[in-house]
């Protein structure tokens, strides 16, 4: 990302140099002005104008000026589809002094045009665009004028642009997810505006990222690429490579610092154009990134200059983390592995995929970007697909990632969908993938480049090549077989390529469980039990997952009253995408419980329903390190209000399955899983040093008595999964009933519990579990409030709620042991004191919300 001239490390790099002498003056060459005032929108062709927002989008621009209602609320969206069917325009001027006229080089500048858009600069044509994902430079000097200019922008709906192209076609190219005509696969726009199964159709227009000038003379330094060579921990061995733009050809001085002293520099004749300079050099003993629970994020920060004569021309900033990467595909007993392996650690991949987090992305701020990439972190999550439905997201997102310790896995933005392969579009997309390789690729945090999300399993197993043309699959062969791992090659090589998700890189079947990646849906689609999970066995699970209902406060955000009646009514249904969504959420609840009593009560059943599934499947696969290594669950997060798969809710509010992933995803595991009318303890372990820990065993009626006790001092072995111990079921009920028992295990290491778990041996709905008396003590603290919970009998997935607006619960969604009370800290921005705090506080257990 491009830093003012201020960073610490430019002006550290600025007096090393001027104290050698080598420079007289500070950089005093390149500006760059932000056009975001006085934007207009309107109609096309209709007389009114309205203001805009830039970075913006139509949709919001019409919000705000209250011309349409909230698209979000009841069912608005079907009376806003007209909006992507319609051509609109945008206006602004921005004044240009003599000074600036005077200037070498004045740039207009686009970083996102959304998407098909003629652009005109005091009436005349400036650019076209195609591709939302592409950043657009154009030469402004000879359309400018002293005083006032006029900037227009004229946009396509990306609806209307592809019909007459469709028309023409003997064969229709599918994209299973539009929600309407099936023109998203012919336009480089992100797919899910198009509609999606948990998502709506909001097909938006707009300026959607910056616009700037850029203003300068000689030179500037178009960017600055860190190159990795080799890193250890005791030396990193890295190349500078400088991109300079060169307005006035002569010999200048390039040099790289990091803030402590100049690392490399060099007298380099330049010619007018693109010049790239390579500037090797070393750190010894570098400090090195991690991924969140192995180490630190540590981050160094490089600046490049370029001079001429005795000024500095340029500087650029640069901020990367120095590990090394890779992923690695060794043939073994199981077929091969796909593993990463960070800083010499193997790396087992815990978290989820990313959507975008609003339909309408510039909607996203840095506080929410901060807000559920953190909830990520503090679920003891390290890594984040990207997908490959949604965009390439801003530059804070990766920043954070950097910050937090995420791994990154980034899709290109390809998805359910076969292409077309003309040169133009094969040039557009080469022009895409080189823009956001090229922006993203000094973030530690991304491992891995994919091609697209499920267009390879689709060709093959959905019936699309004895429906469509042979020369669909040719086409994408260019694109994800060649262009794309192309560009990676030469822009990132340091980074892996991957075909498409699930894929084996057509070394195998793409839903192969012998190599590669591989998304599991039987469990959903296919109405199998969740059972089935763990007779998957699969080398990094990069997709499976279960829908369930946002909580009640989130609800009420969208459905009125009479909308809350059931989950069947009109407004609930336009905000459950999935066709069969809340027939397969009821089918899977009545196996595992009756009738939810009332209607927040199925919200609330939905919500552990789909946490006790998700953690069946992450347990097993994570027992099954290193045959498997990854668990990204589908999905993390919502882009509107919504029945899906999502552990945060638009809001960011967590539902149970994200509290569940806390403790599934605990750097250490107890596992106790019944096998061979035995039940065997797993301890799996993330860490790459062994560690001695005690293994507490306890057995327990629903009444709390104790049936049966073990402990053990074991040493757990690193980055594995092992059983440390077996009993019998009879052995650990002790003359109990399985339908009267819950098993309870926790390992404690360095005198603190790592893990804990418990194992119920019957489903809920055949356990003689009654209604328990939950107590709660409420005391104030600094941050909110401390809440004691306890309980006389067992109380299975007891849920915590506040009607505050703003508070979070530390911990939720738990399972109560008579005798082990929990300590829950609420935090919250609205001071109150206790007595209105327990006012708005309540508690229940699962056994709460059934009739029974």
């Amino acid at each position: 990302m491009r830093k003012p001239m201020k960073n610490l490390v430019t002006i550290a790099l600025f007096g090393i140099l001027a104290l050698a002498g080598l420079f007289a003056s500070s950089a005093e060459g390149k500006d760059e002005i932000s056009i975001d005032k006085g934007w207009q929108f309107r109609q096309a062709d209709t007389g009114e104008w309205h203001t805009a927002e830039v970075p913006g989008c139509v949709h919001t621009d019409l919000l705000a000026n209250k011309m349409i209602g909230d698209p979000f609320y009841r069912d608005n969206e079907k009376d806003l589809q007209w909006i992507g069917k319609t051509d609109w325009e945008y206006r602004t001027s921005f004044t240009v002094d003599k000074a600036m006229l005077g200037r070498e080089r004045i740039e207009l500048v686009f970083e996102g045009l959304d998407t098909y858009a003629e652009v005109s600069l005091n009436g005349r044509p400036l650019l076209s665009s195609d591709n939302m994902f592409r950043v657009w430079e154009v030469n402004a000097k000879p359309f400018l004028k002293e005083g006032a200019n006029e900037l227009y922008i004229k946009f396509r709906s990306p609806i209307n642009e592809i019909l007459p192209l469709m028309s023409k076609l003997d064969y229709q190219i599918l994209a299973p997810n539009d929600q309407g005509e099936l023109t998203s696969p012919y336009t480089r726009k992100a797919p899910y505006q198009y509609g999606w199964d948990w998502g709506p159709r909001f097909v938006t227009s707009g300026v959607w990222r910056p616009v700037k000038l850029r203003v300068w003379d000689d030179a500037r330094i178009a960017d600055l690429n860190i190159v990795q060579n080799n890193v250890t921990s005791e030396a990193a061995d890295l190349t500078a490579e400088v991109e300079v733009e060169v307005a006035s050809a002569g010999t200048y001085r390039v040099a790289v610092s990091d803030g402590e002293g100049t690392l490399g520099t060099e007298m380099v004749d330049l010619e007018i154009g693109t010049n790239k300079v390579r500037l090797n050099f070393e750190i010894k003993n570098p400090r090195l990134w991690y991924p969140a629970g192995l180490g630190e994020q540590a981050m160094y920060e490089f600046s490049a200059l370029v001079g001429g004569g005795e000024k500095i021309v340029d500087t650029y900033d640069r901020k990367t983390g120095l590990r090394s990467l890779e992923l690695r595909q060794k043939t073994d007993q199981w077929g091969k592995s796909f593993e990463f392996i960070i800083n010499g650690i193997p790396v087992f991949g815990k978290g989820g995929n990313w959507i975008p987090a609003d339909s309408f992305p510039t909607r996203v701020t840095e506080a929410k970007y901060r807000h559920l990439l953190t909830s990520f972190r503090d679920a003891n999550m390290n890594m984040v697909r990207v997908w490959g439905g949604g965009i390439y997201e801003q530059d804070t997102f990766y920043e954070i990632a950097d910050e937090l310790g995420l791994l990154v896995w980034q899709d290109f933005m390809f998805g359910v969908s076969m292409y077309p392969g003309d040169e133009a579009f094969l040039k557009n997309v080469r022009g895409e993938a080189i823009d956001n390789v090229r922006r993203l690729r000094n973030h530690p945090s991304i491992v891995l480049w994919c091609g697209n999300n499920e267009s390879e399993t689709a060709w093959q197993h959905w019936g699309w090549k004895e429906k469509l043309p042979d020369v669909l699959w040719e086409n994408y062969k260019k694109i994800f077989l060649r262009l794309l791992p192309e560009v990676v090659e030469k822009y990132d090589p340091s980074r892996p390529y991957w075909s498409s998700s699930p894929s084996s890189d057509l070394e195998e079947d793409a839903e192969s469980q012998k190599s590669g990646d591989l998304h599991y849906w039987a469990v959903w689609h296919a109405s199998m039990p969740f059972s089935e999970y763990e007779k998957q066995f699969p080398r990094f699970m990069s997709e499976y997952g279960f829908q369930s209902f946002p909580e009640i406060d989130t609800v009420k955000k969208y459905a009125n009253e009479a909308d809350r009646a059931s989950i069947e009514t009109p407004v609930m249904l336009a905000h459950q995408r999935h066709p069969r969504g809340n027939q397969l959420i009821r089918e899977y609840m009545l196996r595992e419980y009756v009738e939810p009593k009332d209607f927040e009560s199925f919200l609330y059943v939905s919500q552990v329903l789909q946490a006790e599934g998700i953690k069946l499947g992450t347990e097993h696969l994570r027992r099954i390190r290193p045959r498997n290594m990854g668990a990204l669950y589908w999905q993390l997060n919502d882009c509107w209000p919504v029945a899906s798969w999502s552990s945060t809710d638009y809001f960011g509010r967590w539902k149970a399955l994200h509290f569940y992933a806390r403790r599934f995803f605990t750097h250490y595991l107890a596992s106790p899983h019944v096998e061979d009318g035995k039940v065997r303890f797993y301890i799996v372990s993330d860490d790459p040093k062994p560690a001695d820990a005690m293994l507490r065993i306890k057995t327990f009626d629903l009444e709390g008595k104790v049936l049966s006790e073990r402990m053990a001092s074991v040493k757990v072995d690193p980055v594995t999964s092992k059983v440390y111990a077996e009993y019998g079921i009879d052995e650990l009920l002790n003359g109990g009933d399985a339908a009267n028992a819950v098993i309870s295990v926790t390992l404690e290491i360095g005198g603190k519990v790592a893990s804990a778990n418990e194992l119920f041996l019957k489903p809920f709905k055949e356990l003689r579990i009654e209604k328990p008396a939950i107590k709660t003590e409420v005391t104030s603290t600094d941050k909110g409030f401390r809440i004691k919970v306890s309980s006389d009998k067992v109380a299975k997935a007891v849920y915590l709620s506040a009607d505050d607006g703003d508070g979070r619960f530390s911990d939720n969604f738990f399972n109560l042991l008579p005798g082990r009370p929990v300590e829950v800290e609420y935090y919250t921005s609205r001071p109150k004191s206790v007595e209105n705090f327990t006012k708005i506080f309540s508690v229940r257990s699962l056994a709460d919300a059934f009739a029974r």
